[in-house]
Parts: C-alpha cells; sequence; structure tokens
C-alpha cells in the first residue's frame, strides 16, 4: 500500500470512529433530561437582566482593575528584575517566582482571611476589595516577566544608538525600549487578560454581598435556588462571549507580528 492511501484509509477510520461517536451519543443520551436540566427557558429568563448588568458588569471591572493595576506593577517589577542594583533584582526576582508559584486561591485567601485577621485590617469594598487585591498581586508577577521578556528582546542595538545620541538610560529606555517592548508583548499581555477573565471566578468563594457578585458567584446562587444546571450554561456562555473576542484578537496580533518579522 502507497503512502498517499495509507493516510486516505487513517483519515476515512478517523472519520468513521468519530461518525460513530457521535451516533452512540446520540442513541444513549436522555435528551429530554439534558434539556430540561441545562438549558430550561424559564430559569434562564429568571436570570436576566441581573446576569448582565449586575454580574457580568462586575466581571469586566474586576477583570479591568486587575489587570491594570496589574500592568503598572508587573512594570514595576520587571524594571527591578533588570536593574544593575543587585537587591532590586532580588526583590523582584522572590516577588515573581513566590506568587507565581502560589495559587490564585490561595493568594486571594490571603488578602481576604489572612491579612485582615492578622493585622486587624479592613480590605476596600469588603471581600470584592480584597479579591481584587489578591488578583492584582497574582497578575502582576505574571506580567512581570512578560515585559522582562519583551524588554530583552528589544535589540541592543537600539539602546546603543539611543545612548549614541546622549539620552540617558532612563530615557532611553522610556522613549525606545519600552515602546517596542510593548508592540512585542501585546499578544501574551493579551493572552493574560483572558486568564484574569477566567480568574475572577475565584471571588465565587468569597462572601461577597449581592451587589458585588461576579458571574460564577451569581450562577452558583441561582444554581441553588433554581434546582437546575441552566445558570451555570448562561455563565459559561457570557465567559465565552467575553473571551471568544479576545482570543480572536490575540490570533490576529501574532500573525500581524509573524508578517512583520
Amino acid at each position: 500500500m502507497r503512502r498517499r492511501q495509507r493516510q486516505r484509509l487513517v483519515r476515512g477510520l478517523l472519520y468513521a470512529s468519530f461518525l460513530a461517536a457521535v451516533a452512540v451519543l446520540v442513541l444513549i443520551g436522555d435528551w429530554e433530561t439534558v434539556a430540561s436540566e441545562f438549558f430550561d427557558l424559564d430559569t434562564a429568563r429568571g436570570m436576566f437582566p441581573e446576569v448582565v448588568t449586575l454580574a457580568a458588569r462586575n466581571t469586566v471591572i474586576y477583570t479591568a482593575l486587575a489587570f491594570a493595576f496589574g500592568l503598572m506593577f508587573g512594570l514595576l517589577l520587571a524594571l527591578m528584575k533588570l536593574s544593575p542594583i543587585a537587591p532590586y533584582r532580588w526583590l523582584a526576582t522572590i516577588y515573581i517566582e513566590t506568587f507565581r508559584g502560589l495559587p490564585a486561591l490561595l493568594t486571594i485567601m490571603l488578602f481576604a482571611f489572612g491579612i485582615p485577621i492578622a493585622f486587624q485590617w479592613q480590605p476596600p469594598f469588603g471581600f470584592a476589595g480584597a479579591g481584587v487585591i489578591g488578583l492584582i498581586v497574582v497578575a502582576a508577577a505574571y506580567i512581570a516577566e512578560t515585559l522582562r521578556a519583551g524588554i530583552e528582546a528589544v535589540p541592543k542595538g537600539q539602546v546603543e544608538a539611543a545612548r549614541s545620541l546622549g539620552m540617558s538610560p532612563a530615557w532611553a529606555m522610556v522613549s525606545v525600549v519600552l515602546p517596542q517592548a510593548v508592540r512585542i508583548v501585546i499578544p501574551p499581555l493579551t493572552n493574560e487578560l483572558v486568564l484574569l477573565i477566567k480568574d475572577t471566578s475565584l471571588l465565587a468563594l468569597l462572601a461577597v454581598t449581592a451587589t458585588t457578585r461576579e458571574l460564577t458567584n451569581f450562577a452558583r446562587v441561582e444554581l441553588f435556588d433554581a434546582a437546575n444546571a441552566t445558570p451555570l450554561v448562561i455563565a459559561g456562555a457570557l465567559y465565552v462571549a467575553i473571551t471568544i473576542p479576545l482570543t480572536q484578537l490575540v490570533a490576529v496580533l501574532e500573525r500581524r507580528n509573524a508578517r512583520s518579522r
């Protein structure tokens, strides 16, 4: 048997296996129960408009706050890690490796329960504020490494040319290196944003108020009230609706960067 014939045979077997699996699923599935338990229209109607105007809105707000402050803090950490002053490098490295190694949920619980209990500190805006602070701390660690890689990817000749024109090291970094580094790291930063959107679901474990619930917390409350899984499907659909445009943006930016290179 020739190579092309073998490839066609393997491809045909794969298609046949897929169709057989679909057929078995269709035959053995209890679709009436699936429809009533996961796609109940009455339960779905009861979630609107609050699932969008409250839960999805809070998810977007928490993500935006965590990403904006994480980006600023992450840039500071990246510059510290690239600093010629050793203590700055050590401090940034310890921070980055620690909070990249810890689970995000543990960090959120630290700021929601551990630090308030230890120091009698009340986080701003209650548990929701503490959760956002935890997300900022974690996001900063990951963003710092992304920015550091982008800065180091800028050719050294760019810095040398800027210095030869009389620019100070700080001004060369701000006006020459950082703009190029940001263009390089936009795709991975967008991926970090997508991950951060999903990480806001960890705030569902905190005792937030009715007005500060995000999508997962909102869906969990509705799930127990309705004794139906439809709220989880609605929340999942909204997460997908938020993240898919961002993932498509990443793909476009990566193709554009590949063409420019």
